[in-house]
């Protein structure tokens, strides 16, 4: 059930409470709003995701430089998007967002005018002529990973766990595989999840079968 209410699936986790027979931790209204201001997001409204995030918690980004900055640059990002889609695109919305918006907050970071100076180098390069570190700022995994962002600082704010445990049990466990991987330890080349049950049995089925490769699966082959 976290997972559904952190990462945002409220239809999901309305069902599943029903079906579980159990309460929700989270108002579906408040899933919602972080729904809403996600898919913003995603499809590049960033200047109506920001009021939204204020409309919802006007703290949220005044006590996160950082976040604040993202979404900034995400939405310089759009508008540089827009201003290159063509060759008469005119680049001097995207200028003069940088000046006011981006511009006063790169000093109090060296990150933050790091970020701003490679996004500005778009402007330079032709959008299919960029090298992979500039083309990854177009890319639409920025919006993603933004999104993400907001979503915890959303989840904080209400005192909500930013991260469900299902999803930090998986993590950990790839971490530990990953580990044991590097020290050489003796495990499977594949070491299933344990979230498909029916693949482990068939699996479990497969290796009964191996086993007995003398017997009734040779029988059964010829």
């Amino acid at each position: 059930m976290d997972y559904l209410v952190s990462e945002g699936y409220p239809v999901a986790a309305q069902n599943f409470a029903l079906e579980a027979n159990i309460q929700p931790n989270a108002s579906v209204e408040s899933m919602q709003e972080r729904v809403e201001i996600r898919n913003l997001i995603y499809s590049g409204e960033i200047e109506t995701a920001i009021e939204r995030i204020n409309e919802l918690n006007p703290q949220i980004l005044d006590r996160d430089p950082s976040l604040h900055f993202a979404l900034l640059r995400l939405q310089l990002v759009e508008l540089i998007r827009t201003c290159t889609a063509t060759s008469e695109g005119d680049i001097a919305p995207a200028l003069n967002f940088a000046t006011t918006q981006l511009a006063p907050r790169a000093p109090t970071n060296p990150d933050f005018l790091l970020d701003l100076e490679q996004t500005m180098t778009l402007l330079i390069f032709p959008p299919d002529n960029l090298a992979p570190q500039l083309a990854a700022i177009l890319d639409p995994k920025l919006r993603k990973d933004v999104a993400t962002k907001v979503n915890e600082a959303i989840l904080r704010g209400q005192g909500e766990r930013t991260r469900s445990k299902l999803l930090e049990m998986v993590k950990t466990r790839a971490w530990a595989e990953k580990k044991a991987r590097e020290m050489k330890r003796d495990i499977p080349d594949r070491i299933d999840i344990g979230l498909d049950p029916d693949k482990e049995s068939e699996d479990r089925e497969d290796s009964v079968m191996q086993g007995n490769g003398d017997g009734e699966g040779e029988a059964m082959a010829a």
